[in-house]
């Protein structure tokens, strides 16, 4: 979730990573612990209903945040966070490549690297998941699964909603706070509340979140 880092830094993965993920897609030896891709990364047209959740998938295996929308459209609402703020976090966290073998080969370099589209890390995942419909899925699911990544994405913004207090003295919307306790959590997101100004990080991010807002509300009407 911390997302203040651009794409092109992932040009820089130091060349074991890059080895590790070149291992996993010519399959000469198979990665440690990765689950199938889903069987929808086949087929660039998705058997599900718009509003069932599932994502929208590309033959050449890219991704876009708009091809979550559905499953925006589906989480936000059961959370009863603003699908707005969703899509536009994802599209905050697509600044590196979301390839499940590419995120795993990271992973391994970096172990406390964040997993799937909304770059969870595992504690905030665990945590997240408890007393919910997928307490039983696991973190390492996340680069396989976006319709997990997304939903645990949702209700994490649903419980860092829960935590503001019902008037705050900052100039931030709760939009804007939510987005902020997302990448700096919610001990920063109440301190921003507060009127604690953002650091260069967080600032960087809540402007990345303006820059995405209008990209985001297109992707969800679609």
């Amino acid at each position: 979730m911390a997302g203040s880092r651009v794409r092109w830094r992932w040009l820089a993965l130091p060349g074991a990573a890059l080895a590790l993920w070149a291992v996993a897609h010519t399959g000469r030896t198979p990665a440690p612990d990765a689950a199938p891709r889903p069987s929808a990364t086949q087929d660039a047209t998705p058997s599900a209903s718009p509003d069932s959740g599932a994502t929208t998938a590309r033959p050449d295996g890219a991704y876009e945040p708009v091809d979550c929308a559905a499953a925006v459209r589906k989480y936000a609402a059961a959370a009863g966070v603003r699908p707005q703020l969703l899509m536009a976090i994802l599209h905050n966290e697509a600044y590196k490549p979301h390839d499940p073998a590419l995120e795993r080969a990271w992973q391994r370099y970096k172990p406390d690297a964040a997993f799937g589209v909304a770059n969870m890390h595992r504690a905030a995942f665990d945590e997240v998941k408890r007393g919910r419909d997928f307490a039983a899925r696991k973190w390492e699911e996340l680069p396989d699964d976006r319709n997990l990544a997304v939903e645990a994405a949702a209700w994490y913004l649903h419980d860092l909603d829960r935590q503001l207090p019902a008037h705050w003295p900052a100039g931030h919307s709760r939009d804007e706070l939510l987005a902020l306790g997302y990448n700096a959590g919610a001990g920063n997101m109440l301190a921003f509340a507060r009127g604690i100004a953002p650091g260069t990080q967080a600032q960087s991010y809540l402007d990345r979140l303006h820059t995405n807002w209008a990209a985001a509300k297109r992707d969800i009407a679609r």
